[in-house]
């Protein structure tokens, strides 16, 4: 049986061979891709290191990321519970507050989406508050 190649007529192949196995493309799991983009997004980060070390490409890890704020990927609690910086802003206008605002002790900022706790708001709350900030303001 010959099989034509590249346009030439007078060559033919009188055998072609079909290799099975691995294409060399990585499989990754959700939880897998949510890792590596959540390790992105830490403080002084590189993502182009982040995925030379994982072993893909920036283009990934950056669409990783997007789907992590559209909600398509969830960061596991481990890698959620790690500790990040927000920009604190003190403000000395609580006189200024509406009633039953000035009693906040604490006030954080999500693009237009403001949160205000108590003293004794619980860590888990608020960490499930400001990613549900994060994902409304993306």
């Amino acid at each position: 049986m010959g099989v034509q190649l590249d346009g030439f007529r007078s060559v033919g192949v009188s055998r072609l061979e079909v290799i099975e196995g691995p294409s060399g493309r990585r499989q990754r799991t959700k939880a897998e891709r949510a890792r590596i983009a959540a390790e992105s997004l830490m403080p002084g980060v590189k993502v182009a290191d982040v995925a030379r070390k994982h072993g893909t490409t920036r283009w990934e890890v950056y669409d990783w990321r997007k789907r992590i704020r559209r909600g398509d990927l969830v960061v596991p609690e481990s890698v959620a519970a790690l500790p990040m910086f927000a920009e604190l802003v003190v403000d000395d206008t609580a006189a200024d507050a509406p009633p039953g605002v000035a009693g906040s002790d604490l006030e954080i900022v999500v693009g237009d989406v403001v949160i205000r706790a108590g003293a004794g708001a619980d860590e888990g709350q608020l960490t499930r508050a400001i990613r549900a900030a994060r994902a409304a303001v993306s």
